[in-house]
């Protein structure tokens, strides 16, 4: 359980509100149109823009991470972004400032992908592989794919030097595919991949599901697959790719706070920030329930560490009875919150829970493995680095200091990297 006041570190944008030039069969944004039906089209406005960038800014540590997305974030058009930059220098008063994009990729021209690498975004895009698996669900509102379009996009980022990741929604089709998703994402350049399962539940119906949500067993299977095919393409002890999942359990293996926030014992880590200016919980709970307040009234920071906020993060302590004595519990904490549901006797699940312990089965030993080893490499650089630096440098103890550089390697200082406090 988190103590004392947290700061901002990340945001969640939603500029363009839930507003998409496509139309994916399992999208689960499109429908909160519903939440602001004074207008037919959102878009941020400028001053909303100005303030929230300035809140963040000046209510955030050393490092502020800024997430765009939509429905479809580059709507608001290049002038947009071009200007959220000129505002981040603005306010930013020499913090680390990152940007991250998630986007369908069907806007993307020559003149983005230049903005994109020229001011370093991080951009996530939604490409499920090869072309009879994306155009299942991905499609436009004439109910046409678009695959062709964001394949384009991907080549054209790539060419520019933008850093690409692969955002990949695994659905009851997809996950019959892991080994010609993984290659088709590999041989277009992608090293870089995001699996993200789709688990909808049918509206006012507990316990049941729509027809594209994959599988809970399903989906173990496809993640103890694709953990084989990249433990097949590690080169000297080290993955040539990375998946953002495998990432971030390993985390949990070397006791440290894993990125992924599926994976946390709390919630409420971050907020969500829509195109009007007001403030949810996280990007699914995008629900009058869960509304925080509103930008242009409230502070961020409080809002993050409000009762409402609080009580939001609690949720996942309240875990299903299976979960309390699992084995594999501090490695995924019953996953998302969205995901649980009730029996018709009310008791709760984590319906990813057959998926997860085939997965955990599957690859708990040489995760161990791969922990052991990393941690002894660790400690021997650690150790290397202070044996190199003057006795003057060192710090008090000879323990690794919060100005030192952080051992994992990152080139940060161990403040800023895993030595942040929580």
């Amino acid at each position: 359980m988190q103590f004392g006041r947290k700061l901002l570190s990340s945001i969640l944008v939603k500029p363009a509100g839930p507003d998409c030039n496509l139309h994916c069969t399992y999208c689960f944004y499109l429908e909160k149109a519903s939440l602001f039906p004074e207008v037919k089209m959102h878009r941020m406005s400028t001053e909303i823009l100005e303030e929230m960038i300035r809140q963040a800014l000046e209510q955030s540590g050393p490092q502020m991470n800024f997430g765009w997305q939509g429905g479809e974030p580059t709507l608001m058009g290049l002038p947009f972004f071009e200007k959220a930059v000129e505002l981040q220098k603005r306010y930013g008063g020499g913090k680390t400032i990152g940007n991250g994009l998630q986007t369908n990729g069907v806007l993307i021209d020559g003149r983005w992908a230049e903005f994109l690498r020229d001011n370093h975004f991080l951009v996530g895009l939604s490409l499920d592989g090869p072309e009879h698996i994306h155009d299942r669900y991905r499609l436009d509102a004439g109910g046409k794919g678009s695959w062709r379009r964001v394949v384009d996009a991907a080549k054209r980022m790539l060419d520019a030097g933008v850093e690409v990741n692969a955002l990949v929604v695994v659905n009851d089709y997809s996950v019959n595919f892991p080994e010609e998703i993984y290659a088709f994402h590999k041989e277009l350049g992608l090293q870089y991949m995001q699996f993200i399962p789709c688990v909808e539940r049918l509206p006012d119906r507990e316990g049941e599901y729509a027809p594209f949500t994959v599988p809970s067993e399903k989906y173990g299977r496809f993640l103890a697959r694709l953990f084989d095919l990249w433990m097949d393409d590690f080169e000297g002890g080290v993955p040539t790719t990375s998946v953002r999942w495998f990432d971030s359990v390993f985390f949990t293996y070397v006791n440290f706070s894993p990125p992924e926030c599926t994976l946390l014992p709390e919630c409420g880590v971050y907020v969500v920030v829509e195109h009007n200016g007001d403030v949810y919980s996280c990007d699914f709970f995008v629900d009058r329930r869960w509304k925080l307040g509103n930008i242009m009234e409230d502070r961020l920071t409080d809002l993050l560490n409000s009762p409402r906020q609080k009580e939001f993060g609690l949720l996942k302590y309240n875990l299903p009875r299976e979960c309390r004595d699992c084995p594999w519990l501090r490695h995924c904490w019953g996953g998302c919150t969205k995901d649980r549901f009730r029996d018709g006797n009310g008791e709760q699940h984590a319906y990813l829970c057959p998926g997860y312990k085939i997965f955990f089965e599957h690859a708990d030993g040489r995760l161990r493995a791969l922990a052991q080893t990393w941690l002894a490499q660790q400690e021997q650089e650690a150790h290397q680095q202070q044996r190199s630096r003057p006795p003057a440098e060192l710090s008090a103890g000879g323990k690794i200091g919060r100005n030192d550089p952080c051992p994992c390697g990152s080139g940060l200082k161990y403040k800023h990297c895993h030595g942040r406090r929580k």
